[in-house]
């Protein structure tokens, strides 16, 4: 009797200390080089992680350009299980998926409280998608703010921009500038500045804040705060990963990544608005550097053009490319997407 007893006092003992076992994340995180948000919001959530929500976790995070990964292979990624967590930089994987860019196509989200409402209409949608194709959960998405136009050489609307190479990061903002005449040239994150110093390409597009951060207002002049996109992010767990947890512990984890997200959405806005103030030299600049650009005032014509673009440009051609991959797309998109930008 003492000797079944002792057993299973040994058997208790041995599954408790292997419930205790953390359970072990490793996060590829958003590019160091992108600024605030990755260095002020994400890095400390990660870091936190185990002791914000309670749950056994042992959290290796590391920005991707920290570790060699190309942020366009998100996706892969992902789905290899290399990383638990990874950030997904939507623009730069969607040659893998391209039904995630239906979320920020040129034109459809003019500002934070469009894309607050294209976001909660596409979440479903997109987290499905992830499920069957890359063995992936969504776990929040967030913009980095509207992406907006730095030019290193005089310009006075959109028009200006015919016959000028501008670095886009993907093919709806390639075929937008297209379309109005300039020459779009995809040129990574990481060497834009450069490429602005040495002239090859005139003009470049990204958050303003970002931009900030990474220096190209000491190799471009002229700045023009118009939003083309908003730069969409979104974070998603392995699926093998994330059944690791409870439900309990999933409900907890799901929790926090809401609470991040919120809390990102609404520093997003905060640092455009002082990045576009900083960018000019206006006051108050609390988050970035103060430069002296020469702000372009944004025309009732320049507006029209790009949200003109959601369905004379963006979604003509992305819904041709994603219907190749995906039956329905753009049948998908039109009934999620079409009330919201009066489509049918």
């Amino acid at each position: 009797m003492r000797k079944i007893l002792a057993i299973s006092i040994g058997l208790a003992v041995a599954g408790s200390a292997y419930a205790a076992e953390p359970i072990k994340l490793r996060v590829a995180g958003n590019l160091l080089a992108t600024g605030l948000i990755q260095q002020k919001k994400e890095e400390p959530f990660f870091e936190n992680l185990a002791k914000t929500t309670g749950l056994p976790l042992e959290v290796d995070y590391k920005p991707m350009d920290v570790i060699g990964i190309k942020d366009a292979e998100g996706l892969r990624v992902l789905k290899s299980g290399l990383f638990d967590i990874v950030t997904l930089r939507i623009a730069q994987v969607s040659r893998d998926e391209p039904f995630l860019l239906g979320a920020d196509i040129v034109g459809l989200n003019p500002n934070y409280q469009v894309t607050r409402k294209v976001v909660d209409a596409y979440r479903e949608a997109f987290d499905k998608r992830l499920q069957e194709r890359f063995n992936g959960k969504l776990l929040g998405i967030w913009p980095f703010g509207p992406q907006v136009v730095f030019c290193n050489t005089p310009i006075q609307g959109l028009t200006d921009l015919k016959g000028k190479k501008v670095r886009v990061y993907d093919q709806s903002l390639a075929q937008f500038i297209e379309r109005i005449g300039g020459v779009p040239v995809t040129i990574s994150f990481g060497e834009t500045q450069q490429s602005l110093q040495r002239g090859v390409v005139d003009c470049a597009i990204t958050g303003p804040s970002s931009a900030n951060s990474a220096g190209w207002p000491e190799v471009s002049t002229h700045f023009m705060p118009i939003g083309f996109q908003t730069a969409l992010n979104a974070y998603a767990i392995n699926l093998n990963t994330w059944k690791k947890f409870t439900p309990e512990q999933q409900a907890t984890l799901t929790d926090a990544f809401k609470k991040l997200e919120n809390d990102i959405w609404a520093y997003s806005e905060e640092l455009f608005d002082d990045a576009v103030r900083c960018n000019v030299g206006k006051e108050p600049c609390t988050t970035v550097k103060k430069y002296n650009m020469t702000e372009v005032p944004v025309r009732e014509t320049d507006l029209k053009l790009v949200q003109d673009a959601v369905a004379s440009v963006s979604f003509p051609a992305w819904s041709e490319v994603c219907n190749k991959s995906y039956a329905g797309c753009g049948e998908t998109w039109k009934k999620l997407l079409g009330p919201i930008v009066g489509m049918k």
